[in-house]
């Protein structure tokens, strides 16, 4: 079958499950794994396994753009105004959600290099799903006044922890018999992601300037990040973390981001849709009994760590008792930025295909109880209010 015929049916699959899970006030990216593994070689087999790895050119646009958008929300001045309080909040919570995780993974009997990278995938969120249920319910309060900017600034920590991470584990896997280079080279790879990914930031800003409308600012941005894939793969850094400064160089030089939002919005959708419906297709649901405890303790942990980190951080800021209360509960949705994540770990780690099992399961499972864990917070936390003219049950 032609690899056209593949994406059609997965964008096809996509939209469809997608609407439907929103029909029922669910995440729209629970129906695009959901149908995913449906049409995928698990169920249907629709999409084999080889089509969807042939696909992965897919999987690499996506990544690419989920993390040249986390960087254009980290603007110094927006930054200055999300405050102190809010980022050390954020800090906390995503330290303690990689500690929790690497340890229990540690006494499961994992190994460093997966439990690091594993506690690094846990601590992304999925701000969408959040923001969703605060909009739906008109929530307005302590606790989301501090939720917001904390969802914010969340995924972008927790991208730079995963490069880390995943540099530190790469390392500790390959040893080099340099004890010196073995410690240098994760900060090397880092360094490097950056030197590129403001190289080519400065080049994308000087080239929108000089653009006229939107279509042509659209062409270059794609262009760039075809770039920002490639050299990635080719000097074998974080195109995460490539892509994401790339972001950050881009809005803290130009005046006006907002067309940049505009055009990035208008393309990324269908790149979206085919990335997660093509991560359900490729879920393999045979391998689920086999790390099923360790799946389990993954989704676990990283509640606890998220509950426990948030309320350390707000009791250390003075947050009032609401927000130390209710705030980790409202962080524990999961989605895009994870499966990114874990998508490169597969790529990286030999045993990387069982972090990315883990992170598909447990995504469909945080979807799913996640927007009722963030409704609960805030209704007890007295924020939300329900208008009955147009109230929708979660």
């Amino acid at each position: 079958m032609h690899s056209f015929l593949y994406v059609g049916i997965i964008l096809i699959t996509g939209i469809i499950f997608g609407r439907l899970c929103k029909k029922i006030n669910l995440p729209e990216v629970t129906g695009y794994l959901i149908g995913g593994l449906l049409v995928g070689h698990s169920f249907l087999g629709f999409i084999p396994l080889s089509a969807a790895k042939e696909l992965s050119l897919i999987s690499e646009a996506a990544l690419g753009f989920i993390a040249f958008s986390i960087g254009l929300e980290f603007n110094f001045v927006h930054l200055k105004k999300i405050g102190k309080s809010a980022f050390i909040i954020t800090l906390f919570q995503v330290i303690s959600t990689m500690t929790f995780i690497t340890i229990g993974m540690l006494i499961l009997n994992k190994n460093l290099p997966f439990s690091l990278v594993i506690g690094a995938i846990g601590t992304a969120t999925a701000p969408a799903a959040t923001i969703m249920i605060v909009k739906q319910y008109n929530a307005k309060g302590p606790v989301v006044n501090t939720l917001l900017p904390v969802v914010a600034i969340d995924d972008a920590l927790g991208v730079i922890i995963f490069g880390i991470s995943l540099a530190v584990a790469k390392s500790l896997l390959i040893p080099t018999g340099n004890v010196i280079s073995s410690i240098l080279h994760p900060f090397i790879e880092i360094l490097l992601a950056f030197i590129i990914g403001v190289s080519l930031g400065l080049i994308l800003a000087f080239s929108l300037n000089k653009s006229e409308g939107k279509n042509k600012m659209l062409s270059v941005v794609v262009a760039i990040m075809m770039i920002a894939i490639g050299v990635s793969s080719e000097f074998n850094i974080s195109p995460l973390l490539l892509c994401m400064t790339i972001g950050g160089t881009v809005t803290n030089i130009l005046p006006n981001t907002k067309p940049l939002h505009e055009i990035s919005d208008r393309f990324t959708p269908p790149i979206f849709i085919a990335f997660f419906t093509l991560a359900g297709a490729e879920l393999d649901i045979s391998t689920l009994s086999k790390i099923g405890y360790i799946g389990i303790a993954y989704i676990i942990f990283r509640i606890v760590g998220k509950i426990f980190g948030a309320f350390l951080g707000a009791k250390i800021v003075h947050s009032p008792k609401v927000v130390q209360k209710y705030l980790g509960l409202t962080l524990i949705p999961q989605a895009g930025v994870a499966i990114g994540l874990a998508l490169i770990a597969e790529n990286s780690l030999p045993n990387g295909d069982t972090i990315r099992t883990i992170i598909l399961a447990a995504t469909v499972i945080y979807e799913l109880i996640g927007p009722l864990m963030t409704k609960y917070a805030l209704f007890k936390a007295g924020e939300a209010h329900i208008d009955k003219k147009k109230s929708l049950s979660i």
